[in-house]
């Protein structure tokens, strides 16, 4: 999404009209009448993926202009065109097998593939003609919204469901993982502790402070070497090894390609940075901290650990290809090349120019999504294969 700069912190009048979904609110309750607090990670599974009442299961829009942020895909084409480039090479690489599959998980309404679909269709490159987009969506209506995107923009044969079997080509996460539920931590007196939810009358859901609900939480902070100062807010996202493993299990061969924002471990639990945390909510392009409001109604997110996605893909038996940021990642694959071209299509409107170039500064801008973080990890591609997006390879802070 997009983090740009000057985004307001929201005050409660400015959302008076928001509201939350009460349903939600009540069964989120009620469990913790039956049970007693839960871990962030389970509220933040409810508040967003509730089958029924959660925040990604509306029919409402998500992202793009009219939802509640903005990814770079909904930005502007030049992302998906960009990316283009990459899975043409990759292709090349794999010897131009004929079915190449893009098994992309969290697709949304389609904007990053029908972009990619019409930068490969703009460059002429014949992996147009063998390969499929397959989109992989928690909420059914997505799907169908998926479709009806790509049929309108003349990609109705390039896409269908996503197939039990194992894929040669790309899975593909972009702001997937930073949505993930995870728990809340922080530290007294040298003793880790895990901020759990609550609810009482008078303050509504709140801030639990308990032992660990789990030693695994423990264990990772440890196996990265890191030690919470008394005072630090931290969040350790349990749910990136399982979800590595199973999107990793739908690659047979190719490359698993992940864009979020984060940073290695070592950054990201610098008190000296993020002394609170990463957590935030979005809520109609503003970026909050009130994480208990609005309940079905905002995104809950949280910066990726980049050092526990690697390992969790190691786990899964895939290559460290490198990680790197989405500046260098499109810069190396040739963005400015694709937004000066342009400037010499005669079907190119000043208007259009300039909405690009706005658009791929915002990408470029590490104060903005420049340093979103490209994680690539492979599985049995030629020895010696290298992806030209990885070449401003940046595996560090």
């Amino acid at each position: 999404m997009d983090l740009t700069p000057g985004l307001r912190r929201i005050r409660a009048a400015d959302l008076g009209d928001v509201g939350e979904e009460t349903q939600l609110v009540a069964r989120i309750r009620a469990e913790i009448a039956a049970r007693g607090p839960m871990t962030f990670a389970r509220f933040m599974e409810l508040a967003l993926y509730d089958p029924e009442w959660g925040y990604y299961r509306s029919a409402e829009p998500r992202p793009g202009r009219d939802g509640d942020f903005l990814t770079a895909p909904e930005s502007h084409p030049i992302f998906g065109w960009t990316l283009a480039v990459q899975l043409a090479e990759l292709w090349d690489l794999l010897e131009r097998p004929p079915r190449f599959v893009v098994r992309e998980h969290g697709a949304g309404a389609g904007a990053l593939a029908a972009a990619t679909l019409d930068g490969l269709r703009r460059s002429g490159s014949s992996l147009l003609d063998v390969v499929r987009w397959e989109p992989v969506e928690i909420e059914p209506r997505r799907e169908v919204a998926f479709g009806q995107h790509l049929e309108t923009a003349g990609f109705g044969d390039q896409t269908g469901p996503p197939g039990e079997e194992p894929v040669v080509g790309v899975v593909l996460a972009n702001e997937v993982l930073d949505a993930l539920p995870t728990h809340r931590v922080t530290a007294s007196d040298g003793v880790l502790r895990e901020v759990l939810v609550g609810w009482s009358g008078d303050r509504g859901f709140h801030d639990v402070v308990a032992a660990p609900s789990t030693d695994a939480i423990a264990a990772r902070l440890e196996a990265e070497g890191i030690q919470l100062r008394d005072g630090q807010r931290a969040e350790v996202c349990l749910a990136i090894d399982p979800w590595l493993a199973r999107a990793a299990r739908g690659l047979r061969r190719g490359v698993l390609l992940a864009v979020d924002y984060g940073a290695a471990a070592s950054e990201l639990y610098d008190p000296a940075r993020r002394p609170l945390g990463t957590l935030r909510a979005y809520l109609r392009h503003t970026v909050h901290d009130d994480l208990y409001g609005h309940l079905g109604r905002q995104d809950l997110t949280a910066h990726v650990d980049v050092t526990a996605v690697e390992r969790a893909a190691a786990d899964a038996g895939l290559d460290h290809l490198g990680v790197t940021t989405q500046a260098e990642f499109l810069a190396a694959l040739g963005a400015g090349e694709l937004l000066r071209s342009m400037q010499d299509d005669p079907a190119t409107t000043l208007q259009d120019y300039l909405a690009a170039r706005a658009a791929l500064g915002r990408m470029l801008d590490p104060a903005v999504t420049g340093r979103f973080r490209v994680m690539a990890f492979g599985r049995d591609l030629p020895a010696g294969a290298a992806l030209t997006g990885l070449a401003g390879f940046a595996d560090s802070p």
